[in-house]
């Protein structure tokens, strides 16, 4: 007869237990994760909180005072325009380079960064490291007359109502541009962040027709009348993204980090590009592994590129956006002055 101690039965009690505690934590965790990654507005709207310095995220008034006038650098700024009814946020402000209003000068879109949680055309992207309203005054100084184009955010909105509202921006400019003294047969579509993103995707959509048709949009301008595509740092290869992205991203999708194999085609915009596709200009940093591969695909499409990588070429790693520091940093002024030259090129 086998006698077993009663401080051996104790030990494996106490074993047991933590066994079964550490086993309900695990579980607990893993379904935390699942919970979050399947309702990822939890997690973002608790991040719109912080962002959104006691402002709506959305609204279908003004959030700014309007302004017809000179600003103190001497660009001519017309602000909170209305271009649209259907969805919030549907304004936008136009910056001359100076009170010559007539002047013929290229047209350029600029869509704000901010993970399509946060951000606006006048504050920018509150994820970058850097001023990128300052980068707009620099290329309205360069001789561009600035179309800033603000979008409805998540969670009243998602993909793809933002390049619909792009969309209408098009056609409101369309309509008014002799009014507002606009060139819209030189265009040029330029995002930071989420915005390049837009700015890729809405090029894709106005140079494929099977890729507006997937979107379920129609395209305001031609191919013709778009010069360049500016893509600063844009994620656009979902597969490849860490999970911080895919929240973000996700999110705007469809409210989970789990996409579809069609939602994955209708957001990753790089396999429908074609040989129509606007000259274009990467910057990549953060995403750069993105812009690469649009830069490859582009290049096998025989179109006319450009792609701005300082880890490639100088071994240095850059926050997000880098080029919106250029007045302060060597490298994103060199981006910069490559980002001009391209656009005089193509304009």
């Amino acid at each position: 007869m086998i006698i077993i101690e009663k401080s051996t039965i104790k030990k494996h009690r106490v074993f047991r237990i933590i066994l079964i505690v550490l086993s309900v934590i695990v579980i607990l965790c893993i379904g935390s994760f699942f919970i979050a990654a399947t309702h990822t507005q939890m997690f973002v709207g608790l991040l719109q909180i912080i962002a959104d310095n006691g402002k709506p995220l959305n609204s279908y008034e003004p959030l700014n005072e309007p302004q017809n006038g000179l600003k103190e650098n001497g660009q001519y700024l017309i602000s909170e325009i209305e271009y649209a009814k259907d969805y919030p946020n549907s304004f936008l402000d136009i910056i001359y380079p100076d009170e010559n209003r007539d002047t013929n000068r290229p047209t350029l879109f600029y869509f704000h960064g901010g993970g399509f949680f946060a951000g606006s055309k006048n504050m920018g992207d509150p994820l970058a490291a850097n001023d990128a309203t300052a980068l707009i005054d620099d290329l309205c100084a360069a001789g561009y007359n600035i179309v800033n184009v603000d979008y409805a955010l998540v969670p009243d909105e998602h993909f793809p109502v933002p390049l619909i509202q792009v969309n209408q921006a098009f056609s409101f400019i369309m309509e008014h541009c002799e009014e507002y003294h606009l060139n819209m047969d030189k265009v040029i579509l330029m995002g930071s962040s989420a915005g390049a993103i837009m700015s890729c995707q809405i090029g894709t959509v106005i140079t494929t027709p099977e890729y507006a048709e997937l979107l379920g949009i129609s395209s305001a301008l031609t191919p013709e009348q778009v010069c360049a595509i500016v893509a600063d740092d844009a994620p656009l290869d979902y597969e490849s993204f860490t999970l911080s992205c895919k929240f973000l991203v996700g999110n705007y999708v469809k409210g989970s980090i789990f996409l579809n194999k069609d939602e994955l085609n209708r957001y990753n915009c790089i396999p429908h590009m074609t040989s129509d596709y606007p000259p274009s200009i990467m910057l990549g940093s953060e995403y750069r592994y993105d812009m690469n591969e649009m830069h490859d695909r582009l290049d096998a499409l025989g179109v006319k590129n450009e792609l701005v990588d300082p880890y490639t070429e100088k071994g240095e790693e850059k926050p997000h956006c880098f080029v919106a520091n250029e007045r302060n940093d060597v490298t994103a002024k060199d981006a910069f002055d490559r980002l001009l030259a391209f656009l005089e090129a193509n304009t």
